[in-house]
């Protein structure tokens, strides 16, 4: 597998955490689909997102793809967050971008699960 860059690991990240949330709340939540969108954009939202990386216990590794995550350069700014929250957020689509990509599905579903877990009902 080649070395992805950090914005690499989040772009696809971004993308595997937004299906899973999704199909997460398609499957728990009996509601119409603007509803569904809804709850789906505060699960995926950088603040979000922030607070789930801050609640994970990272290995040693994962301290090290979290750091370069956040200091990565990103072309763009944040639209409804502070940097700080963004940054993390980027760190936090790198984990599970990196999961993805070395197919250790234990570890990409316990971060996943943890992405809906703690703040299900505070997402809402």
């Amino acid at each position: 597998m080649r070395k992805f860059t950090s914005l690499e690991l989040a772009f696809i990240g971004d993308a595997i955490h937004t299906a899973f949330v999704r199909e997460w709340t398609l499957l728990n939540y009996n509601k119409p689909i603007n509803d569904v969108h809804k709850i789906c954009a505060k699960f995926c939202s950088a603040v979000f997102q922030a607070s789930v990386l801050d609640s994970l216990e990272l290995t040693d590794d994962e301290k090290e793809i979290v750091r370069k995550a956040r200091n990565a350069k990103p072309k763009h700014q944040a639209k409804n967050s502070g940097n700080v929250e963004y940054k993390k957020a980027t760190a936090f689509e790198a984990l599970v971008g990196h999961y993805f990509l070395l197919k250790n599905h234990d570890r990409l579903k316990y971060l996943l699960e943890r992405s809906i877990k703690d703040g299900g009902t505070n997402a809402i």
